[in-house]
């Protein structure tokens, strides 16, 4: 049985090497484009193209950063923390763990106390 559609974009996304070195410099701490460009070693548009990618699947947030002199830049961070692969009975699922912002943990814990 084939994979299905987006498991085979997210297989092509991961087996990309910009896209895996964002995933790993920005798991350690937030990041600018510019910074992952320079990172990388790529051109920003590069970068800005794997971003975009990132986030269509979740693995990335952005966050609205203020420098002291007025100018507004986005910082990257990465939300993946495991891709897992299963093959069982001829069929392959793949699950992706995210990690949880504050407010969607609170929530959860909230939720569980009822």
């Amino acid at each position: 049985m084939p994979v299905d559609e987006d498991a085979d974009e997210l297989f092509a996304l991961l087996d990309d090497e910009y896209a895996r070195t964002i995933l790993i410099a920005t798991s350690v701490e937030p990041l600018s484009a510019d910074a992952l460009a320079e990172r990388c070693d790529a051109s920003e548009p590069t970068i800005y193209r794997r971003i975009d990618r990132l986030e269509t699947f979740d693995l990335v947030e952005s966050e609205q950063q203020l420098d002291p002199d007025g100018h507004h830049y986005k910082t990257y961070a990465a939300r993946l923390e495991r891709v897992t692969i299963e093959l069982e009975d001829g069929n392959l699922s793949v699950a992706v763990d995210r990690t949880e912002d504050a407010a969607d943990r609170f929530t959860r814990l909230y939720e569980e106390l009822r």
